[in-house]
């Protein structure tokens, strides 16, 4: 099982950091059917073939996924796309 560890620092007021992660964990819900909770300042998520987690800290996100075996062979472009779509909302 491949996996995504990704620390990103970002500047933003918790709350306002907390709704982006919730907007992009909204579209990726319509998008891939992807279910997430919050559970404290931690967003969990999961689909088939992927479950992880992203902690919001005043100043920085910390996101960790475990890919299933299929998702496993995209796991270099899986995390690119992570890094763009944290850097475009969380930039520092």
């Amino acid at each position: 099982m491949a996996g995504i560890d990704i620390h990103h620092p970002h500047s933003l007021p918790m709350p306002e950091a907390r709704a982006r992660i919730e907007e992009v964990a909204r579209k990726l819900s319509e998008r891939f059917g992807m279910e997430y909770a919050w559970d404290g300042d931690q967003l969990r998520f999961e689909r088939s073939g992927v479950n992880g987690r992203i902690e919001l800290a005043p100043d920085a996100l910390h996101v960790t996924a475990k890919l299933g075996f299929l998702l496993s062979a995209m796991h270099g472009p899986i995390e690119g796309e992570i890094r763009r779509v944290l850097e475009e909302k969380f930039a520092a």
